[in-house]
């Protein structure tokens, strides 16, 4: 992936130009401005029939109102096989007017940990996990936990 700093792995006949996406997944262009608070998790380790409750306080800090899509992304940092830096698990759209705020809510389960396995079965595997909160896929926050 794109690392700001570091040299790409392709050459460009531009070369004061970055070599990454001009914009993150997710970026986009509003009247007003949003803010995020620190995410929280309602607990640091999940069992496997359990859920977890990942929260977040979303706030329109401009002076109309709007809506904003926050987004929530997961990474398996202890997986047998090579797996994504960021996956897309869940989003809401929220409007809010301005000066309002609101707390989020995104539930976490097993089934969202899981992904095919060097044996074609689709499971979750016990270890670390990271969840990010944000709205784009740049602009996070994040909190780690542990499936048991």
């Amino acid at each position: 992936p794109f690392t700001p700093g570091k040299p790409g792995n392709y050459t460009s006949q531009y070369f004061d130009d970055t070599t990454g996406p001009l914009f993150p997944f997710g970026y986009g262009l509003s009247y007003t401005d949003f803010s995020l608070s620190d995410m929280a998790l309602s607990s640091t380790t999940l069992n496997k029939t359990g859920k977890l409750d990942a929260s977040v306080t979303v706030k329109n800090t401009g002076k109309r109102d709007g809506e904003t899509v926050v987004q929530l992304y997961i990474q398996d940092e202890t997986g047998s096989m090579i797996r994504p830096i960021k996956e897309l698990k869940n989003f809401q759209k929220v409007l809010l007017k301005a000066g309002e705020q609101k707390v989020l809510h995104f539930t976490i389960t097993e089934d969202d940990l899981k992904f095919y396995n060097s044996q074609l079965k689709y499971a979750a595997e016990p270890g670390k996990f990271n969840v990010q909160i944000g709205l784009d896929s740049q602009d996070v926050t994040q909190q780690s936990f542990e499936l048991l």
